[in-house]
């Protein structure tokens, strides 16, 4: 038997970790890396979900596969850009429907099936589920209403920031990367608020922030870590802005029983074995919840503070601890 490890080539080393702890366990891994898919990785299926792969690490009947980890997907990455697009486009679709495919047809445990993941990946399903589960969260208007805009912030004395639903980075002709990130709104912005007619954002009312929670969840397993985002100017709003600069300042936290048993509810809600929970600890002690990302990263955690978050991973794809198999 095997389980199948899914991303791709120039992912970091969460995945290799996570093999080396199933290897551990006495599992066979095998790793589909979705770039070399198809230039450089066959998959063969039939009419009755069976097939084999055949890359890199050599050949795999599907039928030997015991679990997937769904991680990345970078399909088509190969394809010739040189290709007419009218070509390249459509092979890279035909590609990603055969994969996609091949993970829906396998009988075997997901972490997480795709379906799950894709329904949990809507931020209103999340706010609203959190706070039917008693988790705090703060006030949010996702509009492309502008007049909606200022009436929301004037009623939020603390001030508002702005955010996307979705995470994406704008390319400067040199191709420097610029990251969308959370950014507070001036009174002069909300006055302007220039193209909101042409893509809606989210507002939320601007928190004050004694710390910042990265909360890794993994099955039944909950483990937090904190940052004090507000020691570097530059990432009080947005504590990624500072991400290089921070890496060593993680430390474990004691995240408190109540909000750990409403995280672990959010989960069986959402059905998910895997979630990378955001929060907000403020002055006073408050925890509020911002999001929780389906298949959010966690390679530093691993690193500082030295959270066991692929030791865990492992144990849920082997089947060592319990599994969701459903949002309940």
């Amino acid at each position: 038997m095997a389980i199948l490890l899914v991303t791709h080539s120039k992912d970091n080393d969460a995945p290799l970790a996570v093999a080396r702890a199933l290897e551990a366990r006495g599992e066979r891994v095998y790793r589909f890396d979705t770039d070399l898919f198809p230039t450089g990785l066959q998959l063969s299926l039939d009419e009755g979900g069976g097939g084999r792969l055949s890359g890199p690490e050599g050949v795999l009947d599907l039928a030997e596969v015991s679990a997937l980890w769904y991680r990345r997907n970078a399909t088509g990455a190969a394809i010739p850009r040189t290709l007419d697009e009218q070509l390249r486009r459509p092979s890279v679709e035909e590609s990603r429907r055969l994969l996609f495919g091949m993970m829906a047809a396998l009988e075997v445990f997901q972490l997480d099936a795709c379906e799950w993941v894709r329904r949990a990946e809507h931020k209103p399903l999340q706010l609203t589920l959190a706070r039917a589960l008693e988790l705090e969260v703060p006030r949010t208007l996702m509009t492309n209403d502008a007049s909606a805009v200022r009436a929301f912030a004037a009623s939020c004395p603390g001030g508002v920031v702005t955010k996307m639903m979705s995470s994406f980075a704008v390319y400067s002709p040199e191709g420097r990367e610029q990251v969308v990130f959370t950014t507070p709104l001036s009174a002069r912005q909300l006055e302007d608020l220039e193209g909101l007619d042409l893509c809606p954002m989210t507002f939320q009312e601007r928190l004050p922030k004694a710390l910042e929670l990265r909360v890794t969840v993994v099955g039944e397993r909950v483990m937090a870590a904190g940052v004090d985002s507000q020691a570097l100017p530059g990432a009080r709003e947005d504590w990624r802005r500072e991400g290089a600069a921070l890496i060593d300042a993680w430390r474990p936290y004691p995240l408190p029983e109540p909000i750990q048993a409403r995280v672990l509810r959010l989960m069986d809600a959402l059905g998910l074995n895997y979630g990378a929970f955001d929060f907000v600890v403020t002055p006073e002690g408050r925890h509020v919840f911002l999001e929780v990302n389906p298949v959010g990263e966690f390679m530093w955690l691993m690193r500082h503070p030295g959270l066991p978050i692929h030791e865990a991973l492992a144990d849920v794809l082997c089947g060592r601890v319990a599994r969701r198999t459903a949002p309940s």
